[in-house]
């Protein structure tokens, strides 16, 4: 080997001894920090605050314990009967029919 490519392998393997040793010390404070139980977790999205003045058909909030919310669920937007004969129309046209292929011939 010559002089310059010896130099440069030193040099190579300084540097990752370097930052191995610098990874496992941030792995040795952080589980530090983890054993001493001072840190709280952050929390991503703020707790939802329940208001007193929520709709009656509002949907329940979910309980932990597998409680099921006793609202009925939001209905599509169609007019009533009355709108319609007044001359209203359902926000969205209605769905297509699906298309059907012929029947599979058997063998």
């Amino acid at each position: 080997m010559s002089l310059d490519k010896k130099r440069a392998f030193r040099r190579d393997m300084l540097i990752a001894s370097v930052l191995l040793a610098a990874g496992f010390g941030v792995s040795i404070v952080s589980m530090a920090q983890l054993k001493a139980g001072d840190t709280q977790m952050a929390q991503a999205t703020q707790p939802l605050q329940s208001s007193p003045s929520t709709p009656n058909n509002a949907p329940a909030e979910s309980k932990p314990g597998g409680e099921r919310p006793t609202t009925p669920a939001p209905e599509p937007a169609h007019p009533d009967a009355k709108a319609q004969k007044d001359g209203a129309t359902a926000a969205l046209p209605p769905a297509p029919a699906e298309k059907t292929a012929p029947p599979i011939k058997e063998r």
